[in-house]
């Protein structure tokens, strides 16, 4: 019998995996697909390599959550430092996100003059630095009981940022600089929705403040594509298997049986990387499909629209763009679209002289149910999202060597979720309502961007770190 059986190699799951392996535990890790690293994996088509939707890793520095696991994994990524962490496209406004406070301040004034952008950034600042400074807090859920007492180990945090943490977003910063202009308060929403996955009238300031921070951290351009760090992070696993799907997983009194089409293994501690809102279709007994069916609420159907090109180009591009629109564009919810582009050097992710380009803009995946105009308005929307990248970055057409889409739809049929970008942090789905990494299922344990504590690599993180406490290894 398996220790521990972890199904799902995202972020969290093939983190905790690769640690248990590495402290000696006799862990297995299931993935459906046959590479590693779901939202963030890297993939093959036509040809040609792509980040499949998240490109940037965040969190890797000295004190931060990323680093402290890999490091306890002993296991060091192949990474560049990315400064700035994006450049922020607005018509004819180009403002670089540069790590550096004040540079990035001199940056916004010459575009976006305001007497208050030195108070509030140094505040968003203060905010997130102090915040990764903290340690200690941890979160409970398997009981009511247990829940009321890790509470408590959240009284440093709530003292400190109270003010923050009781604050709508949208009033704070409005009340804060007073008058804002409407291309600046885009400016600020498209930064939020990045990281937070909402919008500032749906998320308090605290949220907001590490979300506007983001880029203050160190972010990194992994070589080779994301898929690589995952690659590397479970090279040393003695049992990982890619390209197989876990049926069914029947609980039993001491133990789980995962089913697979081929053969039936034996777990004792089961970990699952799956939504929160989708697990309970891998159960048939009652008390763990009703505890999953408490939080299908959380499937917002909020989503991805993503666009993918090779480019045969002579010319230099920063890793990362987010160009502004005024208006929504069609058949998404959003304005703004995120834009990576591969590394010039790194000829792993794409041929000399080429680069890989992934670029991603939010939808609701009920947007795509139409079967009858499917595939007409999924080459509106590719065409013209190709057609800006290519305007606003001065790529020619002929540059381009090969580009599809994919959509909500495309998801659901690779990774089994269309719901992307985990459930956002917002002023109802907060501490204590929170799904934890603990269950109230003996020996049942969740990792990932549905659960605690939030999305991206130091939210997802932050809820590894938080089962390594609980399961206590």
């Amino acid at each position: 019998m398996k220790e521990f059986a972890v199904v799902g190699a995202g972020i969290g799951g093939a983190s905790i995996a690769a640690y248990l392996d590495a402290k000696g535990y006799d862990t297995v890790l299931f993935e459906k697909e046959p590479y590693l690293g779901g939202c963030s994996s890297t993939f093959s088509h036509g040809g040609y390599r792509y980040n499949t939707g998240a490109t940037t890793l965040a969190g890797y520095q000295s004190g931060h959550i990323v680093k402290e696991m890999f490091d306890a994994i002993g296991f060091t990524p192949k990474l560049i430092p990315t400064d700035p962490s994006i450049v922020v496209i607005q018509g004819d406004k180009v403002v670089p996100r540069h790590k550096d406070l004040d540079t990035f301040v001199r940056e916004l004034n010459t575009h976006y003059p305001h007497p208050k952008h030195q108070e509030f950034w140094s505040l968003v600042y203060t905010i997130g630095d102090s915040f990764y400074r903290m340690h200690g807090h941890h979160y409970k859920n398997s009981s009511f009981l247990h829940k009321i007492v890790s509470l408590p180990s959240y009284l440093p945090l709530l003292w400190k940022f109270k003010k923050y943490l009781l604050s709508n977003a949208h009033d704070f910063i409005h009340d804060f600089y007073g008058t804002l202009t409407p291309e600046y308060t885009r400016f600020l929403e498209a930064q939020i929705m990045i990281v937070a996955q909402a919008y500032s009238k749906e998320i308090n300031f605290f949220t907001a403040a590490l979300s506007l921070g983001y880029t203050f951290n160190e972010t990194h351009y992994a070589i080779g594509g994301l898929g690589t760090v995952f690659n590397d992070m479970t090279s040393k696993m003695k049992d990982l298997r890619a390209n197989t799907t876990i049926t069914k997983i029947e609980r039993k009194e001491n133990h789980f049986l995962l089913h697979t089409r081929k053969e039936t293994i034996k777990a004792k501690h089961l970990i699952l990387n799956s939504t929160i809102y989708d697990s309970s279709q891998l159960f048939e007994d009652k008390q763990t499909k009703a505890y999953y069916q408490q939080y299908k609420h959380l499937q917002n159907h909020q989503s991805s629209f993503m666009l993918y090109m090779t480019v045969k180009s002579d010319r230099s591009f920063a890793h990362h763009y987010q160009i502004i629109q005024e208006g929504l564009h069609p058949f998404t919810i959003s304005n703004a679209l995120f834009v990576s582009i591969s590394d010039k050097d790194d000829n792993i992710i794409a041929p000399k002289g080429h680069y890989s380009i992934t670029a991603s803009i939010h939808t609701d995946s009920r947007l795509w149910d139409d079967s009858q105009h499917y595939k007409e308005q999924k080459k509106q929307l590719e065409l013209l999202l190709s057609q800006l990248i290519c305007d606003t970055l001065g790529i020619k057409s002929e540059e381009i060597v090969h580009c599809f889409s994919a959509t909500p739809k495309t998801f659901k049929r690779y990774i089994m979720r269309s719901q992307l970008g985990g459930n956002p942090i917002t002023m109802k789905n907060f501490l204590p309502r929170l799904p934890g990494n603990d269950t109230p299922i003996k020996n049942l344990f969740h990792v990932g961007d549905s659960v605690y504590a939030a999305q991206g690599w130091p939210g997802v993180m932050l809820g590894v770190a938080n089962l390594r406490r609980l399961l206590d290894v």
